[in-house]
This record gives structure tokens, sequence and C-alpha cells, in this order.
């Protein structure tokens, strides 16, 4: 279990399976520049977080800007909003008649991706709520503005394991505050520190590697 003192953005999660060095960056040494594309992310969070604390929809409450964290973990955060479910097997809600169950629903700019960062931020957040409310969490949901749609991601043990060793490297680094070096990638292009981080220039040669090249040109 992790002491307060030790708890990481969950966040996070989402930047660290993108990229461990804009994660560094952004965490560790608290840089941070917008672009086109966090401007109008922001604002689709903004939109989502922008109603009443709670929502009915039928046998559905809609809860947004919820709080939640995980001592396992050691991540702390806000959901975008999460979808409570009546369900018999569920559990109470203060100031709520019968029993509910929750699943968690990130909303995100653009489309659906084919890597899985965003999978693993909404894993994350169920885990969270599965250790704060006692419970099971399935699925998920990912709500892509650009698309106007839901993606439903199964929260299995794969995805599971993935967010753990992530989660597990980030304690890592941060402990160490270390930052990993630079390795040029194509979605470098649309991020918003690719002036910080600077993955065009190539990494300047080692004394070891300088000395080794040179022998080895003089022979």
């Amino acid at each position: 279990m992790y002491q307060d003192g030790d708890f990481l953005a969950l966040s996070g999660v989402q930047h660290f399976a993108f990229c461990e060095r804009q994660w560094a960056l952004i965490h560790i040494e608290q840089q941070w520049s917008d672009n086109l594309l966090t401007v109008l992310g922001n604002f689709a969070h903004d939109r989502a977080h922008d109603d009443a604390v709670r929502e009915r929809r039928g046998d559905v409450l809609v809860v947004r800007g919820l709080n939640v964290r995980s001592e396992s973990l050691g991540l702390s955060g806000v959901c975008d909003v999460v979808e409570f479910s009546k369900d018999d097997s569920g559990f109470p809600l203060r100031g709520e008649d019968g029993f509910w169950r929750p699943m968690p629903v990130e909303y995100k700019r653009g489309v659906r991706k084919e890597h899985d960062a965003d999978r693993m931020q909404l894993c994350a957040q169920a885990m969270c709520l599965e250790e704060m409310f006692g419970c099971d969490i399935a699925e998920g949901c990912l709500y892509y503005h650009a698309s106007h749609s839901r993606e439903v991601v199964k929260l299995d043990s794969a995805l599971r394991g993935r967010v753990r060793g992530a989660v597990e490297r980030m304690h890592q680094l941060y402990g160490r505050r270390h930052t990993p070096k630079v390795a040029r990638k194509a979605p470098c292009r649309s991020c918003s520190l690719e002036a910080i981080c600077l993955p065009g220039i190539p990494q300047r040669e080692s004394v070891e590697a300088y000395f080794a090249r040179r022998i080895k040109e003089l022979k």
C-alpha cells in the first residue's frame, strides 16, 4: 500500500502508455505546453464536468467529476463521468434508494485509437472505483467527441496487468526522478511537448562510444 505522499496522478497512466518520456516531462519535470489538440481535449473534459454533480436518467445515475483513489496502485485523480446503474447485486449510495453498480466513462477528443493508452487510463479508473466501493467492474466506456460514439472496453486480466506494470514503472521512475531518453516516433508530430522534448535532435555520443569509434577508424 502506498502512502499519500507517494500517490501519482491517475491521468498520468494515459501519458505514460502513450510515451514514457512525455509522462516524465509532465509529471516529474513539471513541463507542459498546449497545442490545438490539447486545447480541444481540455474543452471536451470541461464539457463532461460542466453539469450538475448528479443527474438521473431512468435507472442510471450520472456523477461527474468524481474523485477516486487506489492505495494499492498509488494513484489518485478524477473520473470524467461515472454511471451508476441500479443493480440488486450492487451496493447502497448515500442519498439514493436501492443498490447501484458503477461504470467509468472517459471523454476523449478525436476518434478511437489503435494503441491502448486511453483504455489503460479507463481501466485504472475502474480499478480505483473497485477498491473504493468493494465491487467488480467488468467494462467501461470511452466517449470520442469527433465521432460522437462510445467504445465499450472490456476490462480483462490482460489490460489490468498492463496497467499494473505501467504504474509500477511510473513509481520507479518517479522515485528516481528519471526522465527516459528521446526516442523519435511518428506520434511525436502531434505531441504538444515536441519543442520541449526535442525528439528531432540526435542524442549526444558518449565518451566511451566516441573513443571506440575513433579507435576503429584509425585501425
